[in-house]
Formats: C-alpha cells, sequence, structure tokens
C-alpha cells in the first residue's frame, strides 16, 4: 500500500462505529516505521491537533481506518511531530533523494509499505519530474538500510540508483 492511498481514507471507531475523521497526514519515526495519523480538523484557537498512534489503529484497507474506540483519537501539539508524509516542517514528501557520492536519484513521490508486515516502509516511489513521469515512469527504491532522513533530503548509499525498480502505479501505467 501506499501512504498516498491512506490520505483521505475515514476514520472509523470499532466500539461505536461513528465515523471520527478523515486521514490527513501519516506520521513516520525515525526508523521508518508509521507511528500513526493525523485526522483532519485543527482544534479551535490552539496548535493542536487529532492524532492516532499506530497502536491504536485496528485495521485498514482501501475503504477506512478502523480504530478501537474514540478515545484513541488524542490532542497533540502540532510541534511535537517531527516526520510525516505530506505536511510541516520534517515532510518526506518532495525531498530529494542523494545518494552519499553526490548523485541525484530523484524526488521523493510516495512512500510504500506492506500491510502484511505492518508499519514498516519497505520503499520510496521516485520522481523524476512530470515530463520525465510521463515518458518514463516513476520508479521505486527499496528501502536500503542506512537510508536516512537528514533536513533538506533523504540520503542513501551509493550506488543506490542500481536499485530502482520501474513502478507499476506509475502515471504511464
Amino acid at each position: 500500500m501506499r501512504l498516498q492511498d491512506m490520505i483521505g481514507l475515514s476514520v472509523f471507531d470499532v466500539e461505536g462505529g461513528k465515523q471520527v475523521g478523515k486521514v490527513l497526514d501519516v506520521m513516520l519515526n525515525e526508523d521508518w516505521t508509521i507511528s500513526g495519523i493525523t485526522l483532519e480538523g485543527k482544534v479551535m484557537f490552539s496548535s493542536s491537533c487529532k492524532v492516532v498512534l499506530w497502536e491504536d489503529i485496528v485495521a485498514y484497507g482501501e475503504d477506512a481506518v478502523m480504530i478501537r474506540n474514540q478515545q484513541a483519537v488524542r490532542r497533540w501539539e502540532a510541534e511535537n511531530i517531527q516526520l510525516t508524509f505530506i505536511s510541516g516542517n520534517g515532510k518526506l514528501k518532495e525531498l530529494p533523494v542523494l545518494t552519499e557520492d553526490g548523485t541525484m536519484i530523484g524526488y521523493v513521490a510516495d512512500v510504500y509499505f506492506e500491510q502484511d508486515l505492518g508499519n514498516t516502509i519497505t520503499g520510496i516511489e521516485i520522481s523524476d519530474g512530470f515530463i520525465s513521469d510521463l515518458m518514463e515512469g516513476r520508479k521505486m527504491l527499496p528501502f536500503i538500510p542506512g537510508m536516512t532522513k537528514g533536513e533538506n533530503a533523504i540520503m542513501v548509499p551509493p550506488n543506490s540508483e542500481q536499485r530502482l525498480d520501474k513502478t507499476m502505479n506509475s502515471i504511464n501505467g
């Protein structure tokens, strides 16, 4: 599954069957795992946001994210969320991906994780820009030990560009 596919999904509590919101963003840890989701809707006159931690997510699929109960929705200060997929200062989307020896691989377009493996990131979808995406398609870089998120770029080991695979869900098919 791609993180982009989770954005906008309805979130329901299993106990009451009530919709508690929609996924606004996905929170990540420095060890390349998903730590939780943020929900749409800011708290009035506050810098806090609604968060559901990964351990409170019971199931997720193409249509919805299921959480234990409404108590799983917590309020967090926005500045305490360090790493996200699409928003904030610590976002992954659109960051350049560079090898440690200075080769530009492309930009983060999406992030993959396997539902069977839980919350572990398995790869990054790489874009070289709109025209290149149309002509050649996007590529997927499998997770590589030593891959790190820096302040302004994702750093990967030398020769990582040789591990790129064409994605099945690219713009050109």
